[in-house]
């Protein structure tokens, strides 16, 4: 997608913040990205250090790492825009109704993507598209 080590997938972020401020035309996946910057005005000061690069996040200093969560966010918007796993778009759709806005129909959603792909790395297998789907049906009410 835009890089295979975590090098050169935070400079995207860092890139396409750069961009945005500078209002340079984005190509579709740094629109996403822009876009998904822009729901998070929490990293955006990140963002403006590109010194952090290589900043580690930990849970025992009780840090989130942006970079994975936005990282969330353009899985599941891939996902959405494909339908892949086959029904998650209409279950987005269903989700939507549920939630008082869209960021937070994904960060729901986000949960159970971040669960199923950290049993399947502790498990050694792929991913399992029936229990991801599975768990945000589970969301439903």
């Amino acid at each position: 997608m835009f890089g295979q080590n975590r090098q050169q997938l935070r400079q995207f972020f860092f890139d396409v913040w750069s961009k945005m401020q500078k209002d340079e035309n984005l190509n579709g996946l740094e629109q996403v990205l822009a876009q998904i910057i822009s729901m998070h005005p929490e990293y955006h000061a990140l963002l403006q250090q590109p010194d952090k690069l290589d900043q580690d996040f930990t849970v025992e200093a009780g840090q989130s790492n942006p970079f994975l969560h936005m990282g969330l966010h353009i899985s599941l918007h891939e996902q959405i825009s494909t339908d892949r796993p086959a029904g998650i778009r209409q279950l987005y759709q269903q989700l939507q109704t549920q939630y008082d806005s869209a960021h937070d129909c994904e960060h729901a959603m986000m949960d159970c993507l971040a669960e199923v792909l950290w049993q399947a790395q502790r498990n050694r297998q792929l991913p399992s598209d029936s229990d991801y789907l599975q768990a945000l049906r589970g969301l439903l009410q």
